[in-house]
C-alpha cells in the first residue's frame, strides 16, 4: 500500500511529503520511501496564515478561507507528489495547526485546517485526517503523535538496554525517549525554530528563518534575556505536555525584552534564542539519561544550534534520523504516512504513555475513495526502512 504523508508544522513555511510503500511480510512492516520534498508556501499565502495566528484576534470569514486555501496547496502539493512518483492508495493529512488549546498543562481542543476534500477530489485516494482530535478527546494532548514511528525507528538502539531518544526540531521540540523494558515517554520541549522565525520574519527583509545559523553566528548570547524567557512556568511543567505557537510567539519575546528593558541587535537576539533551544532541549535530555539521541526537522540544518548540542551534551551521542534510513527533512511527514497506513487497517496511533491517553485510539476522520482495506488484527512486530 502507497500512502502519502503530509504536514505543515509550526514554522508555517511549507509542506512536507513522503511517499512511503507499505509491505507487510509475515510480522515485519516493510517501508520503502519512494518520494519526499518539501513544498513552500505561496509567500502571499504564508504572510495571510501568520497574520491569522495567535494572539491576533480572527473571524470564522478568515477561518473559512484560509482552510480552502490551505487545502488547495495541500492538494497542489499531493497532486505533484503522485505526477513524480506514480499513485497512491491513501494520503494522510495533518493540515497546517491553527490553534491548540491548552489550559492548566490539559489539552482540551485543537484546531488543523486545511480543508481535505480538496486532497481527496486532487488525488482520488482515501485521505485521513483531522488525526490529533482523537487522542485528545481520550484525555491526550494529542502531540506528540511522531513516537508511533520514532517506538519502531529506535526499536534497534534500545534493544542493547541503551537509552534512546529521537528528537524533532520544528517550529516546537519534541522528543520521545525509549528504555529497554518500560514504556515510551514523549513530550513537547519548548521552543525549536518557532521564536527564531517569529523575530526574523518580523524583521526589516525577505528573509524568514536564519538560514544557516549565520544571524546566530554573527551575535552574541544576552545572558540576562535567555534566564527571563527561560523561566517560562511551562519548562518546568512534568510530561506528558504540548505547546505550540499560542505560548511561544513574538509577543512571547517582546514581552521578555519588556521585562528586562532590553534592546538586542537582531543577531544578539537570534543568537539568544538559538541558545534558549539548545539550553532548554539539553536540559531535557540530560533529565531523561539519553545515551543515544536521534535529531531530525528544520533545526538540524542550523550548524550552530546543533554545535551547542554537542556542547551540551558531551556524554551523549548524537546523530540525525538519516541515519537510520529516515530523512530529517520529511521525518514528521514519514510518520503521518505511518498514521493513515494505521488509520485505515483499524489500527491504534497514538501511544498513550506519550500523550496521556486513557487508552489506544485509531486516529483520523476517512474520506473513502472505494472499499477500504481489510482491518489487521495487532501491530507487526517491527518496522525496517528499506533502502
Amino acid at each position: 500500500m502507497r500512502v502519502l504523508g503530509m504536514i505543515s508544522g509550526t514554522s508555517h513555511d511549507g509542506i512536507d511529503v513522503a511517499i512511503v510503500d507499505f509491505d507487510i511480510d509475515a510480522d515485519v512492516l516493510r517501508a520503502r520511501i519512494v518520494h519526499h520534498s518539501s513544498v513552500p508556501y505561496p509567500p502571499d499565502l504564508r504572510k495571510r496564515l501568520i497574520e491569522a495566528l495567535p494572539p491576533a484576534p480572527v473571524g470564522f470569514d478568515v477561518v473559512c478561507e484560509l482552510d480552502t486555501l490551505i487545502g488547495q496547496a495541500f492538494a497542489a502539493a499531493a497532486r505533484q507528489a503522485v505526477e513524480e512518483a506514480g499513485s497512491v492508495d491513501v494520503v494522510c493529512t495533518h493540515g497546517q495547526t491553527a490553534f491548540h488549546w491548552v489550559e492548566g498543562g490539559r489539552a482540551l481542543g485543537t484546531l488543523q485546517i486545511g480543508q481535505p476534500a480538496w486532497i481527496a477530489e486532487a488525488t482520488g485516494a482515501t485521505v485521513v485526517s483531522d488525526v490529533r482530535s482523537a487522542d485528545i478527546a481520550a484525555g491526550g494532548q494529542g502531540a506528540p503523535l511522531v513516537p508511533l514511528l520514532d517506538v519502531r525507528m529506535l526499536a534497534p538502539l534500545a534493544e542493547d538496554g541503551t537509552v534512546a531518544a529521537a528528537l524533532n526540531l520544528g517550529g516546537i521540540a519534541n522528543i520521545t525517549v525509549c528504555r529497554p523494558a518500560t514504556d515510551p515517554v514523549a513530550w513537547d520541549i519548548g521552543p525549536a525554530n518557532a521564536l527564531i522565525d517569529a523575530v526574523v520574519t518580523d524583521a526589516p527583509g525577505a528573509a524568514s528563518f536564519d538560514r544557516d545559523g549565520e544571524l546566530a553566528a554573527a551575535g552574541t548570547v544576552v545572558p540576562v534575556l535567555l534566564d527571563d524567557l527561560l523561566d517560562s512556568p511551562f519548562f518546568g511543567q512534568p510530561a506528558p505536555k504540548s505547546t505550540g505557537k499560542e505560548l511561544f510567539n513574538l509577543d512571547y519575546v517582546r514581552a521578555g525584552l519588556t521585562r528586562t528593558g532590553l534592546k538586542p541587535s537582531l543577531p544578539d537576539l537570534v543568537a539568544t534564542l538559538t541558545e534558549l533551544t539548545a539550553v532548554s532541549v539539553s536540559q531535557a535530555v540530560t533529565r531523561a539519561g539519553v545515551e543515544v539521541l536521534v535529531a531530525s526537522g528544520g533545526g538540524v540544518r542550523n550548524p550552530v544550534l546543533m554545535r551547542r548540542l554537542g556542547e551540551l551534551l558531551p556524554g551523549v551521542r548524537v546523530i540525525t534520523s538519516d541515519a537510520l534510513g529516515v530523512p530529517s527533512d520529511t521525518k514528521e511527514a514519514i510518520a503521518f504516512a505511518l498514521i493513515g497506513w494505521a488509520s485505515v487497517h483499524g489500527l491504534p496511533g497514538n501511544v498513550p504513555s506519550c500523550t496521556g491517553a486513557i487508552g489506544l485510539r485509531v486516529l483520523g476522520q476517512i474520506i473513502p475513495a472505494s472499499a477500504p482495506p481489510p482491518r489487521i488484527d495487532a501491530w507487526p512486530e517491527t518496522l525496517v526502512f528499506e533502502r
